[in-house]
């Protein structure tokens, strides 16, 4: 989430018609990938490959093959992509262990391919957003969210007389953590950008309410709590920068250390009132899934399942080691917890690994100032908060919203003094 060796490398020379039509397709594809998931929740892998296609085209219109390719090696180059490198080849080797190996293959794509995608488009060096390519983004996001608070008004009855989808309001859950995730890269730069124009930062506040009101009026849990924990982390780290890094890298790498004993611990922990008033599969069952998994991750502590094979627990040998009363719940599909799944699946050795790449990360906020540092800080912690009570670890759709979230991240960054109350 800080300045790419590829963005620095950036050219700044006018461009070519046909490239530059080449790059103006790119950015379509990105500022239409939260409308595209309002109506197709699994498809913004889909827009980020088409986006990246039209990016390596408009290198290769440009005859900067070479200099694509020595922009990706600085970019892999860098201590948390030198990190995921050493998690996504062990998540490979356990591909080995996996007790159904093309789901395992499976998985691995949907995760691999869109962190390919954006890595591709931010190592073009044609990933230049301007001023107008904010405010469309914007605009889609607003557009996307109130798309989706009217069919939840009025009982999906549009989806319903299309014929197409579930008419479910769960449907939506996954597009409103997709605009959850966007909104804090797009406010930032119409916001803080340089010369921002008055307007412009209006459309950030237009842009905040009207993700905010979505999103609280949907039936995302995960999304919500996303949301609420980015903006508070937004605000301590843009006062108190330093100890806002502190204190999430802290929590992180405690959450990550806990994961295969989070069922027990919510489930002594949390008051009976608590689990009540949310819905059954946002509290008594997902505590009884993390119960679950968790013996998965006691039975396989160091080498875990295989990547990917949480799809299918419950056709594992492992089924054999979990207590009669928890085996119920290994066929949920995965443990509804990130930090839980990569044990589950990669046991100490992939935990340990994504612990690393994310102190890396963190490490590389260090040097911001407050301005830049806090809504990337907020990205981080809203956006891990998601991952340990929501969808499975590696979906597509997911990594594909984080990647582009990431990406978004690296225009427009400014070092400077990280000293509390400097913000």
């Amino acid at each position: 989430m800080t300045a790419s060796p590829a963005a620095a490398a950036a050219p700044a020379y006018p461009e070519p018609a046909r490239v530059r039509r080449l790059r103006l397709a790119g950015e379509a594809c990105l500022v239409l990938l939260p409308i595209l998931m309002w109506l197709a929740n699994r498809s913004a892998p889909l827009l980020l490959g088409l986006g990246a296609a039209a990016y390596l085209a408009a290198v290769l219109a440009a005859g900067e093959g070479r200099a694509l390719a020595g922009r990706l090696r600085a970019l892999l180059g860098t201590p948390p992509a030198l990190a995921l490198g050493c998690f996504l080849f062990w998540a490979l080797l356990s591909i080995g262990w996996s007790h159904d190996r093309p789901g395992s293959l499976r998985a691995y794509g949907e995760l691999v391919l869109p962190l390919g995608f954006a890595l591709l488009i931010a190592a073009s060096g044609r990933f230049r957003p301007s001023p107008g390519f904010w405010r469309a983004l914007a605009l889609a996001l607003i557009l996307a969210g109130a798309m989706m608070v009217v069919e939840l008004a009025s009982g999906l009855s549009q989806r319903a007389a299309l014929g197409t989808g579930k008419l479910m309001g769960f449907v939506f859950n996954r597009p409103m953590i997709v605009l959850m995730v966007l909104v804090l890269p797009t406010v930032q730069a119409l916001w803080s950008r340089p010369g921002a124009a008055l307007a412009d930062r209006g459309l950030a506040v237009i842009c905040v309410l009207v993700v905010t009101f979505c999103v609280f009026r949907s039936e995302s849990e995960a999304a919500k709590l996303g949301l609420a924990v980015a903006w508070a982390c937004w605000l301590g780290a843009a006062l108190l920068p330093r100890l806002s890094r502190i204190t999430v890298a802290t929590a992180f790498v405690a959450t990550m250390a806990i994961a295969p004993a989070i069922g027990p611990l919510a489930d002594k922990a949390l008051p009976k009132a608590v689990v009540t008033s949310f819905d059954e599969m946002s509290s008594r069952a997902r505590i009884d899934i993390w119960q679950s998994f968790g013996e998965v991750a006691t039975a396989r502590p160091v080498t875990g399942t295989g990547f990917g094979s949480a799809a299918s627990m419950q056709n594992n040998r492992v089924v054999a080691e979990v207590s009669h009363e928890h085996r119920a719940m290994l066929a949920a599909g995965h443990p509804h917890d990130m930090p839980l799944q990569s044990w589950v699946e990669t046991g100490l050795v992939g935990a340990t690994l994504l612990t690393v790449a994310g102190l890396l990360a963190l490490r590389g906020l260090a040097g911001l100032s407050a301005r830049d540092l806090a809504p990337r800080l907020a990205l981080f912690a809203g956006a891990f908060s998601v991952a340990t009570v929501g969808h499975g670890a590696w979906q597509g759709w997911w990594i594909a919203a984080l990647a582009l979230a990431v990406l978004l991240f690296t225009h427009d960054i400014r070092p400077g003094p990280e000293r509390d109350g400097d913000g």
